[in-house]
Parts: C-alpha cells; structure tokens; sequence
C-alpha cells in the first residue's frame, strides 16, 4: 500500500502567509494611511473600490453583535472552536487542494481572531461598490480568503461528487 503524500506544510502555509498578509494589511490601512481619522471619505483606489473604516463588532453579515465585553468574548470562543475543527479537518485531510482552502479558511479566522482580541471588533476596510450597490459588507483580506476557501471546498465537493456519480451510472 502506497504511503499517501502529507500536505499539511502546503496547509500550515496557506494559513501563516494569509494570516501575515492580513495583518499586515490592516496595520496598514489602520496606521501609515490612518484610515480611521478619514471617517467616511476613505481611500478610492478604483472607481468601484474604495479603503474605508469599519470596526466590525459582529461576524459575518452583522450577526451576533458583540455590544458587550462577554458578547465579544463569546464570539471570540465560537471563531476559535470552528478555526479548532478547520486544523483538525486540515490536518486529516489528503487532497492538496482541500488543505489549501481549508489554509486559506484557518488563516482568515485566526486574522479576524486576533483582531477580535487585540482590539476588540475586526478592522474591515475593503468596500467593493457599483454606484451605490454594494453586492458585500466592507470585508477584508481575512474574510475574503474565508469565502475562497470555502468556494474552493464546495467546488471541489461539488464537482467531484457529479464526476463520482457518472463514473458509478458507467459501471
């Protein structure tokens, strides 16, 4: 029986350099460009992107709003059970594809914990917009490689699924 190939390293990058990246993206758009003291101006980079401030005391879509030291750190005990089941799942999976969402997935909840932590709500600052459409809440590098790692998952579990099912109706 051949000795399967362990992709976990590919997966404990993943999630370091998201993790770095993100950090260092919200030092920056929180420090040098002082994004903050701009109130609701911001930084338009692209006519339909623009840096804004937005401490985010929830989690995703507003839910579960975090008005209270408890709130908070309740919030930052369930974002650390699910990064806790995310390893886990990462370190047992076997498809190299599924370790690096899952990296992606790991290092964008550690990002946002550690925010939640340090500061007490998450640096959001991306605000993606057509005229006055905004098709996502401001987000940022964090919760953006959150969703790519879960898209990449349901993809994968998607496709894989249908290309298993027409192989089966073959036989």
């Amino acid at each position: 029986m051949p000795n399967p190939v362990n992709h976990r390293p590919l997966g404990l990058i993943v999630a370091i350099v998201t993790l770095a990246l993100d950090q260092l993206v919200k030092y920056t758009v929180t420090y040098p460009l002082a994004l903050k003291s701009r109130m609701d101006d911001g930084i338009e980079i692209l006519p339909i992107f623009r840096l804004r401030w937005l401490e985010n005391r929830g989690v995703s879509m507003g839910f579960f709003h975090a008005d209270s030291d408890m709130m908070r750190w309740i919030l930052v005990g369930m974002t650390m059970l699910i990064a806790g089941f995310v390893g886990v799942w990462m370190w047992r999976e076997k498809a190299r594809q599924d370790v690096g969402a899952l990296g992606l997935v790991l290092g964008g909840a550690i990002g946002n914990i550690v925010d939640r932590v340090r500061l007490g709500y998450v640096v959001d600052y991306a605000d993606l917009h057509f005229g006055e459409w905004r098709p996502f809440l401001i987000f940022n590098l964090a919760d953006a490689a959150i969703t790519f790692g879960v898209l990449i998952l349901l993809a994968r579990a998607l496709l894989l699924r249908e290309k298993g099912a027409k192989t089966e109706s073959l036989n």
